[in-house]
């Protein structure tokens, strides 16, 4: 159940993405560097070459809670064939990520974006959104939201994607 604080978050979301509208398909992905959960920062223009899927998520969303174990499978079935999934977390604690993060097993790199300054860049007003990104860095799919079985899809962008 989403309380009051998390839709004040939403509607920031969505406010700072109409002033943002950055990320479409075919344009260049929005670039960023973020710091990373257990780690140095991150930065998205010098992952140039690989296939990027870039997965925002927050603690108090449910379906980010349903997603994320399929995603860390799909990272784990694709990141030697060229494939890096960067789950970007939206929450102003990042303790509340990285209990998340353990709890789940993640195994991919998580970002933290407390000030919600990338997700605003990429014009995301759902919780969880997802975009995947070529070799070259364009935005090729962007996925608002998640619909149980929407994991096949993912896995079927990113083979055509590591294909090209």
């Amino acid at each position: 159940m989403i309380d009051r604080r998390h839709l004040i978050a939403l509607a920031m979301l969505a406010a700072a993405g109409a002033a943002n509208a950055k990320a479409a398909p075919n344009a260049q992905a929005p670039d960023f560097t973020l710091r990373q959960l257990d780690g140095p920062n991150l930065r998205l223009g010098e992952q140039r070459g690989r296939v990027v899927m870039v997965n925002f998520w927050a603690t108090w969303c449910g379906p980010c809670r349903v997603e994320l174990p399929h995603l860390a499978r799909l990272h784990d079935k694709y990141r030697g064939s060229g494939f890096l999934l960067l789950g970007v977390n939206i929450d102003d604690d990042p303790s509340a990520a990285k209990a998340l993060a353990g709890k789940l097993g993640l195994t991919f790199p998580v970002l933290l974006d407390s000030k919600k300054e990338v997700v605003g860049a990429y014009d995301l007003n759902a919780m969880p959104a997802t975009v995947l990104i070529d070799r070259d860095g364009r935005v090729r799919h962007l996925h608002r939201g998640y619909k149980e079985g929407v994991e096949a899809l993912y896995e079927q962008q990113v083979r055509a994607l590591l294909k090209e």
